[in-house]
């Protein structure tokens, strides 16, 4: 008996082995069980496969993935892995192994829908899908928008339009030393925040073996628990830390004889990589893609004959793993055997990306706050836009040392805003969820556990009063939205599902954003330039204006833009067309799925809104339903890891029709959190493998 799987009530898989190898073989053997089709499509989507099934409307990201070099990459890093700690090559391997097993007895209908078999994994595929996951993760597309709108508004508009964009991924996290906790215990608690898929991009788990035994949050198709875990005496969990770790370089490239040639910062042409790929699309026609790779990494849009429209463009992006081929799997292992903070601190030390703010707490009243991950020291101009190829001074020279913070009054709260991470980024996310849950922790003196759903759930909206401030102002006002006016001023001020304040609210504020875009001085940057469509979210102007809506109404001269009319056009507008409900009739999750759902189930409506703690985001103006939320929540309590407490917001299996395909929903919809269960004695044995 090489590993037994058991279950709890509501489906989470508990793994026991004998070794690490065997545990890591059964957790990848599970994970195909319970999560195959979103395998396979992780597959697909880390080798710029996925539009040969999903049609051409993958086609854009497949164009990326192979530009990029994405699964080359990983090819690479496995084997540096394998040079370097054969260990951790051997225990991937296994995982691998165990995925392909499980996938060669799984039976998921999409399958049998889309007429797919599932494709083999290869050792480096974990480390391709954790790429690909994450490739985005640090939003180097913004820095196109900072030329774009510079271009059209000159340089201050890129101070004026900073904030979190509509692109990349945040979380909330809080640690409570045990100071402050009614156990004398730490607790760390938190949600990360991400498209919301069906199945969910976490996996909860509890892997135990001789030499560890952790519960947390996987990312199915990669071995370990790398984000959030808890092995009884210490406990982690992460944020993004909005640092900027990758750079986009303008290339100067002309085709020879022999191939292509790049310009360098020498100033002499250098031979670039360069060849061809087929890219099949269901349905239609395949396409050829031209993969070329200069000094400075792989060109990801345009060519020596510039963008789709004719504009003489090329740009590479350089990333930390393509040029050190480190994906920082070696922290994968040390995380799990952890028992102290400073176990997880070494550990830590070899993390590459993303880069995150980290939270740590132990039994002993150890406590960590840093970040971790890899980002080059290179000159300011790489940090804000893309920058010339051939002009020296761009080049990388080195690593910064990841920051470390302590806590305030026996907290600390990380929230994707400005904090240990701040010399490493460029913008970072607004203050009002770090705020927010700050101040909730020092409205009392002492915590529990119990307690800590509390603040996940809560939805006040500190970014509502700059509107409200010009609400207040207007006057000559029509009966209508004068009587509007008055219920958004009585309003709470909480994005509720049951609020028809909120409702109304969030129809004033989109109405505001379409109006700004609309206003002449901003409209010329609604055409964006002819970038690769996957990167077209970040050079969108409806949601960055929605997303910047604070700064811009509270500019000292917004180009020239009346904003108290704009309010007032807006004002008027709902006025004479009402919402008809509340915040949550048209506030609904709209969660990513590669298939179509056929359940005919409604999805459900939502509390919540971008810059409260429960970050539920729409993008006003355009929509009020949520792409993006917690992606799961956890509580980790170090006093006892059984009062310990985790949600998803679908469920532990990924099938449809499986009793646990959405049996969290509720929970995750009602601010709870299912039990932590660590006892194999109060666990449902499944399997003897």
């Amino acid at each position: 008996m090489s590993a037994e799987t058991y279950r709890d009530a509501w489906g989470i898989p508990h793994l026991r082995a004998a070794t690490a190898g065997e545990l890591a073989r059964a957790q990848g053997r599970v994970t195909a069980r319970d999560r195959a089709w979103q395998l396979e499509v992780e597959r697909h989507r880390a080798q710029g496969t996925s539009a040969s099934f999903l049609g051409p409307g993958a086609l854009s990201w497949d164009r990326l993935a192979r530009r990029a070099r994405l699964a080359d990459t990983a090819r690479r890093c496995f084997a540096a892995l394998e040079d370097k700690d054969p260990e951790t090559a051997a225990w991937v391997r296994e995982y691998t192994d165990g995925v392909n097993e499980g996938l060669a007895a799984c039976d998921a209908p999409e399958f049998a829908r889309t007429g797919l078999a599932p494709g083999r994994w290869e050792p480096w595929t974990p480390l391709a899908v954790w790429l690909a996951t994450h490739i985005l993760f640090a939003g180097f597309p913004a820095k196109l928008w900072r030329e774009h709108i510079t271009a059209h508004l000159g340089p201050d508009a890129v101070a004026l339009f900073a904030t979190d964009g509509p692109g990349t991924a945040g979380s909330n996290g809080w640690l409570v030393s045990g100071e402050r906790t009614v156990t004398g215990h730490a607790i760390v608690a938190g949600d990360p925040h991400r498209f919301i898929e069906e199945p969910g991009v976490y996996q909860q788990i509890h892997l135990s073996c001789p030499e560890f035994d952790v519960v947390g949050l996987a990312v199915p198709g990669v071995p370990g628990i790398a984000h959030f875990g808890h092995t009884g005496t210490v406990a982690w969990a992460i944020t993004n830390a909005m640092a900027d770790y990758q750079d986009l370089y303008r290339e100067r490239l002309r085709r020879t004889g022999a191939g292509v040639e790049a310009l360098g910062p020498d100033g002499t042409w250098h031979r670039a990589a360069r060849h061809t790929e087929t890219i099949h699309v269901a349905g239609e026609d395949s396409v050829e893609v031209e993969v070329i790779e200069t000094d400075r990494g792989p060109v990801i849009a345009g060519g020596p004959e510039g963008l789709d429209d004719g504009t003489p463009a090329a740009l590479s992006l350089r990333y930390p793993p393509r040029v050190t081929a480190d994906l920082g799997f070696g922290a994968l292992l040390p995380l799990l055997r952890a028992r102290r903070v400073a176990d997880v601190d070494r550990a830590l030390d070899a993390w590459a990306e993303p880069v995150n703010v980290v939270q740590a707490a132990d039994t002993e009243g150890g406590l960590l706050h840093r970040v971790a991950g890899r980002v080059p020291v290179r000159a300011t101009a790489n940090r804000l836009r893309p920058v010339p190829a051939w002009e020296p001074g761009h080049a990388w020279t080195g690593w910064h040392t990841p920051p470390r913070a302590g806590l305030t009054d026996g907290v600390a709260v990380m929230a994707n805003q400005r904090g240990p991470a701040t010399p490493l980024g460029v913008e970072f996310a607004p203050p009002h969820r770090a705020d927010r849950i700050a101040a909730l922790l020092a409205g009392k003196e002492r915590w529990s556990a119990a307690d800590m759903p509390a603040l996940h759930t809560d939805t006040h909206l500190a970014s509502a009063g700059p509107l409200l401030d010009l609400v207040t102002a207007l006057d000559g006002l029509s009966p209508g939205a004068a009587a509007l006016r008055d219920r958004l001023l009585a309003w709470d001020r909480r994005m509720d599902a049951d609020s028809a304040g909120a409702a109304a609210y969030a129809a004033v504020r989109g109405a505001v954003v379409r109006h700004l875009a609309a206003h002449p001085a901003l409209a010329p940057a609604a055409v964006p330039p002819a970038y690769p469509e996957v990167l077209q979210p970040w050079l969108a102007l409806v949601p960055r204006i929605a997303y910047a809506l604070e700064h811009l109404l509270r500019a000292e001269d917004p180009y020239g833009i009346d904003r108290a009319e704009a309010v007032r056009a807006a004002l008027e507008e709902v006025a004479a067309e009402p919402p008809a409900g509340t915040w949550g009739d048209t506030h609904r999750l709209a969660p990513w799925r590669a298939l179509p759902d056929t359940s005919g189930s409604p999805e459900p409506g939502l509390s919540g809104d971008h810059d409260c703690v429960l970050c539920t985001s729409a993008v006003p103006g355009l929509t009020d339903r949520a792409a993006r939320g917690p992606a799961a929540r956890y509580v980790w309590d170090l006093a006892d890891r059984r009062r310990s407490g985790w949600v998803v917001p679908h469920g532990a299996s990924g099938v449809p029709g499986s009793p646990h395909h959405r049996d969290q929903q509720p929970l995750w919809l009602g601010g709870e959190l299912a039990p932590v269960v660590t006892d194999f004695d109060r666990l449902t044995k499944e399997t003897d493998d």
